[in-house]
């Protein structure tokens, strides 16, 4: 076992927080300092394409959420994992939910048109990498051994098979 009960031990340490506060300032400087995406004939296609990005990442993290909820497994950081969750929606992604989440925020940044939601977008998948996915990889590793290290073989961490 390892020697945190959980991947995070620190109460900050959420998708929320870590990608919500660039999303966050995006929102503020798109305010202040707006940079469109595409003109005014660009609008409907985007439109549409950020919808559907919006309404896939949303599906995900409902199916995801379901999946884990069916194994009694929890989708909230803090808790401890006491199964290691392969198949389904796992079978395909090692983290459907930020999966879901961030095609989620890329598509409503595109949606609204708004830039500076994409070119944040790149913190927070840097910053969710740094501070959520590869704390969660470690503690998963330390938890599950060998049975962890071939299902990271087999699935790549956003998408894919390996």
């Amino acid at each position: 076992m390892p020697m945190s009960s959980s991947a995070h031990s620190r109460p900050w340490q959420i998708f929320e927080v870590v990608v919500g506060t660039p999303m966050l300032l995006a929102a503020a400087l798109q305010a202040l300092l707006p940079l469109p995406i595409g003109g005014a004939q660009h609008a409907p296609p985007r439109v549409g394409a950020g919808a559907a990005l919006l309404v896939a990442g949303a599906l995900l993290v409902a199916a995801t959420r379901r999946q884990m909820r069916a194994l009694h497994q929890p989708t909230d950081p803090g808790q401890p994992t006491t199964r290691l969750v392969t198949g389904g929606v796992f079978a395909w992604s090692r983290n459907p939910l930020y999966l879901g989440g961030f095609a989620a925020l890329a598509g409503l940044a595109l949606a609204l048109g708004a830039a500076w939601g994409l070119i944040m977008l790149l913190l927070a998948l840097a910053a969710a990498h740094a501070l959520l996915i590869r704390p969660e990889e470690r503690y998963l590793a330390a938890t599950f051994g060998e049975e962890y290290r071939a299902y990271a073989a087999r699935v790549r961490r956003w998408i894919g098979r390996g």
